[in-house]
């Protein structure tokens, strides 16, 4: 499942989402429920129950004595829902997540590899007009990383992230 594309979207008077066709394609049609929770950059994300799945599994798997995990477990899933589709292909977003993100009348919904996202389209726009200028940049680091290193931005990375001058090197050779 790739879940891509940039969806203007409305939320109805009862805060109800509707799935537009390419999305409910892509999560297959005995889709009956997705999660949502608290996302990134003040959004909503919704995952698939396998996704929901996969990220509980990764964080069972890191110490739960740690206090960033500790404090993201609680903060994630203690808001995060589980959503059942209707028969139009709508969810009605809890209305404390759409507070969390801004949500209002009118959204976009983004499809983003594994899970999607709910932002306020006015935030989105501001969003898109601020990094979109810098896409080439951004692309060159996202793809200077190895499976499992982690981001220099990212807590802890000092310990294991590669440094600087090894991503300018990796990314600056052409081969011969």
């Amino acid at each position: 499942m790739l879940l891509t594309g940039t969806y203007p979207r409305v939320l109805d008077e009862k805060q109800r989402l509707a799935l537009p066709r390419p999305i409910r394609d892509a999560l297959g049609n005995s889709l009956t429920a997705l999660y949502a929770a608290p996302g990134t950059d003040g959004t909503v994300s919704l995952y698939t129950e396998e996704v929901f799945r996969q990220l509980a599994q990764h964080f069972e798997s890191l110490p739960p004595t740690a206090e960033e995990i500790r404090s993201f477990s609680r903060l994630f899933y203690a808001q995060a829902h589980r959503l059942e589709l209707d028969r139009q292909g709508r969810v009605r977003i809890p209305a404390e997540l759409a507070r969390l993100a801004g949500l209002d009348r009118e959204l976009v919904l983004l499809g983003v590899r594994d899970h999607l996202e709910l932002w306020n389209k006015v935030r989105w726009e501001e969003y898109l007009a601020e990094q979109q200028s810098r896409y080439d940049q951004i692309a060159e680091r996202a793809f200077s990383y190895r499976p499992g290193e982690v981001p220099a931005s990212a807590p802890g990375a000092a310990q294991s992230a590669a440094p600087e001058s090894s991503q300018v090197r990796r990314t600056a050779r052409k081969p011969r």
